[in-house]
């Protein structure tokens, strides 16, 4: 029996009680945000983010500008720059790919159809990500066409100009066992983007907003009585609520594993593009490095800002590494990944690429932009990035986004461009290796 004004000074009373009242719900945002909120990591102190910390510091010296001028007949302009990239084996005219949207309600309506039409339009890759199949079907013989894959690949295939962009289909635990890439590899509709080498098969490994676990969604209890058989059903919500909380599988992954699985991948499906995705663990570099060696075409970082969908919150607050310190641990002594993880401007983006990132993805930025206009919203927000980081390379005396290197960085308690030659050489901002290497450098 509770004390009336009882007070804890020092804890945080609000959440006690209010974990006291709702029990294992309380482990969640509130259920009734499901389907409207984009969950993820929020930005401030105590995130650690390196990509928060890092400055853009041009030279004064610009021998890149010299070579620019001299090959125009002219000073160069932020309108000279090239953006131009390979994603993952695809051509882009730009360092960014639509971000995997998966099967939570959210991801679920018009906005991500205007998102697909948009990225195709724009000729950007694309990636749709996992449980869509299980969970609203692949959109043949009289399935809800509106939410499934069929839907998403014509939405993005309608729009999409020859010779650039390409799809990328996520495969989990329970898609493994509904045959997604099967299906999408025999599909007719595929087809062209097969023959044009524009698909491509992600592993996901994990994901940022929850690390190490599967993915999780709200149902009510009629539908998950249709899945009860494919994925894990809990009653955080209480036995009489209406709705209950459905899990997938992590998934279990050793070096071998996933070596292993790459090669499969090549052998079953071998017009088909490989990608890896990531959670941002520890060893994230090694995983990188495990997944380049055995073939994968690309492998897709998700930092712990990442996310669009349900998570328990201590998971988005206190789990995983954040972008920035995952693509330092892995460097440049690799491949060059693609990163994804609160990206949304031209600032973030191009840290992100000067760190070794070949491009980044946008996820919630993306989604909210359609939900702003779902037919130009996505369109206009890239347009916004692209100036900026144009003009961000050209204040660097750079012309190819490419050429982003870490030499472009700095960052405060550092006394240069941050080392990115992997885990061993690691020099985050304000990292005791950089504190130690500041102060060596101040005895000089």
């Amino acid at each position: 029996m509770s004390t009336p004004g009882l007070s804890t000074p020092g804890l945080p009373e609000q959440a006690i009680r209010e974990r006291a009242r709702l029990g294992a719900a309380a482990a969640f945002p509130p259920d009734g945000a499901y389907g409207q909120t984009l969950f993820g990591a929020e930005p401030g102190a105590g995130t650690g983010d390196p990509l928060d910390a890092f400055r853009l510091a041009q030279p004064v010296f610009m021998p890149l500008r010299l070579e620019k001028l001299i090959e125009l007949g002219r000073e160069p302009l932020h309108t000279d720059v090239d953006l131009s990239a390979n994603v993952g084996g695809f051509s882009s005219p730009l360092p960014l790919y639509l971000s995997a949207f998966g099967s939570t309600r959210a991801a679920g309506t018009e906005q991500v159809l205007g998102a697909s039409r948009q990225a195709g339009r724009l000729g950007i890759p694309m990636v749709i990500g996992e449980n869509v199949v299980p969970i609203t079907g692949y959109g043949r013989a009289g399935e809800q066409t509106q939410r499934s894959v069929l839907a998403r690949i014509q939405s993005y295939t309608g729009e999409l100009p020859d010779g650039m962009g390409g799809l990328a289909v996520q495969q989990s635990t329970e898609d493994a066992d509904a045959e997604v890439w099967n299906l999408v590899y025999s599909d007719p509709g595929a087809r062209p983007l097969l023959e044009s080498g524009r698909l491509a098969f992600e592993l996901k490994v994990g994901q940022g907003a929850k690390p190490g676990l599967g993915g999780m969604t709200v149902l009510d209890r009629a539908a998950a009585a249709r899945v009860d058989e494919q994925f894990a059903i809990e009653e955080v919500f209480g036995p009489d609520a209406d709705r209950v909380l459905r899990c997938g599988s992590a998934g279990t992954v050793t070096e071998e594993i996933l070596r292993q699985q790459v090669r499969l991948m090549r052998n079953n499906y071998p017009r088909a593009k490989v990608w890896v995705k990531l959670h941002p663990g520890r060893d994230i570099a090694q995983a990188a490095a495990v997944a380049w060696e055995a073939g994968a075409d690309a492998v897709t970082v998700d930092g712990a800002e990442g996310g669009t969908g349900w998570a328990p919150t201590i998971a988005i607050q206190r789990v995983g590494l954040p972008l920035g310190e995952c693509l330092l641990r892995i460097g440049r002594s690799g491949g060059r990944p693609l990163a994804s993880g609160r990206i949304w401007e031209g600032g973030r983006a191009a840290v992100c690429l000067a760190l070794g990132a070949s491009a980044v993805g946008l996820g919630r930025a993306a989604l909210v932009a359609a939900d702003e206009d779902p037919e130009r919203g996505l369109t206009r927000l890239v347009e916004c990035l692209a100036l900026e980081l144009r003009m961000l390379t050209s204040a660097l005396g750079k012309y190819a986004v490419s050429a982003l290197a870490p030499e472009d960085l700095w960052a405060p308690g550092t006394a240069g461009p941050p080392s990115t030659s992997g885990a061993h050489g690691l020099s985050a901002p304000g990292s005791a290796r950089a504190r130690q290497r500041e102060g060596a450098l101040s005895h000089d």
